[in-house]
């Protein structure tokens, strides 16, 4: 893929419980609508699509790529265990055959609390590079997303340091979450600019200044500089919006609809330029 693609993130509906399980087609009409050209699911919210050929169908008929999918395991053990391996070697098995160049988003669930914090980030780390040396012997490029809840075990600078440092950069790469590392006191550009070179895949959501989150363009998030980066340093990859505000949770598809008007507006010319 040359250049800079814009989708979006199933959890924007996610947020509402079970109400679109089940309900991937209708999320990829709305998100083809609202202007963007992909779109990431996490595994659960495949449902039907699980077939190929009516993922490939529901796609098609919006004009959409299938930009990744998000594979959300605990990984608490230095191995992956049966069940995290099964649903691990099955997602990739299905882009392997039928979408070899969507990315596979590894995400670790947070946990309740941060105890046990090296044990932790090692386990992780060693199961994620497991995943990602199995999906690369199959050309699937793998990308790993830290998240900044509590009971997340990379949250600040210093997990950052620790995570990003250690991940097997051959096969695994980085998806930098710009309102998570906001979320967790950092500055995201200059944690992208460190590493850079990891960078495969992008999220993007908005928060306020009081450390909530907000639809696109409403908080306090500089979107024109971190664009303008990836562009300026030769970034081709999708940026995929991952709206958590209230809003989006009352109200999905108009929030999508929203968003992707901002992107069009504010962040389409400036990867064009």
């Amino acid at each position: 893929m040359k250049g800079i693609k814009m989708g979006c993130q199933t959890y924007t509906w996610q947020m509402s419980g079970e109400l679109y399980l089940g309900k991937l087609d209708h999320i990829i009409a709305v998100a083809g609508k609202s202007g963007f050209q992909g779109i990431e699911p996490e595994t659960q919210f495949l449902g039907a699509l699980r077939d190929p050929g009516v993922m490939r169908s529901h796609l098609d008929k919006a004009g959409m790529e299938l930009a990744s999918v998000c594979l959300v395991e605990k990984w608490r053990q230095p191995k992956e265990n049966d069940s995290e391996r099964e649903a691990a070697d099955w997602v990739i098995d299905y882009l392997a055959r039928n979408f070899p160049d969507t990315v596979l988003n590894v995400c670790p669930y947070p946990g309740t609390d941060r105890a046990d914090l090296d044990e932790r980030q090692a386990n992780q780390l060693s199961c994620m590079n497991a995943v990602a040396a199995r999906a690369a012997q199959k050309g699937i490029l793998a990308a790993y997303h830290p998240n900044s809840p509590e009971g997340s075990v990379c949250r600040t600078r210093g997990d950052y340091d620790r995570m990003l440092n250690g991940l097997d950069g051959n096969v695994l790469k980085w998806v930098p979450d710009v309102g998570h590392m906001t979320k967790g006191g950092m500055d995201p550009l200059a944690v992208m600019k460190t590493f850079r070179p990891l960078i495969a895949h992008v999220h993007y959501k908005d928060m306020t200044g009081d450390g909530q989150w907000a639809m696109m363009g409403k908080g306090i998030i500089d979107f024109e500089s971190i664009t303008s980066f990836l562009r300026d340093t030769g970034y081709s990859g999708w940026l995929v919006v991952e709206d958590e505000s209230p809003e989006a949770e009352a109200e999905p598809d108009k929030v999508a609809s929203l968003d992707g008007a901002y992107m069009k507006q504010r962040l389409a010319p400036l990867v064009a330029s």
